[in-house]
């Protein structure tokens, strides 16, 4: 059975799917772990183009001896909030400011979309999650 590597690092980046290139934030992040980072770049492309002109969320765990494994989670929850009701950005206060409204059955959508990497039990603990984020964006939870 083979030896497991040991982890030095585990990084979360937040990528445009499709348009990973060596300068920042790729470049510079891998740079500074020592990784070859077109041995990233290339598959992460290739993996990804299917969303261009989105953001996605990877997870990447570096190794002792310089190489690494990586996985793609997708667009993060605030992202699909915002496509979901059409919303350019968040509240800069968003207690006070309310920039939108989303239904419970947009939230449930969005949660079961994202349950197989969101911290709960079941949907509705993911509905849950999804409805905070909302919240901290100064969007409205309607019924």
């Amino acid at each position: 059975m083979a030896e497991k590597k040991k982890v030095i690092g585990n990084l979360k980046l937040r990528i445009p799917a499709g348009r990973a290139t060596a300068g920042p934030p790729v470049g510079s992040t891998l740079g500074q772990w020592g990784l070859n980072m077109m041995e990233f770049i290339n598959p992460f492309n290739e993996a990804t183009k299917g969303l261009m002109g989105k953001n996605v969320i990877v997870h990447l765990q570096v190794f002792e001896d310089r190489t690494f494994a990586w996985k793609s989670l997708g667009q993060p929850v605030d992202d699909l909030i915002r496509e979901k009701i059409k919303l350019e950005k968040g509240s800069g206060k968003p207690n006070t400011e309310k920039v939108g409204k989303i239904t419970k059955a947009q939230l449930q959508e969005i949660a079961e979309a994202k349950m197989d990497q969101l911290n709960a039990i079941d949907i509705e603990g993911a509905i849950k999650v999804v409805a905070g984020t909302a919240r901290s964006m100064g969007v409205e939870v309607t019924d």
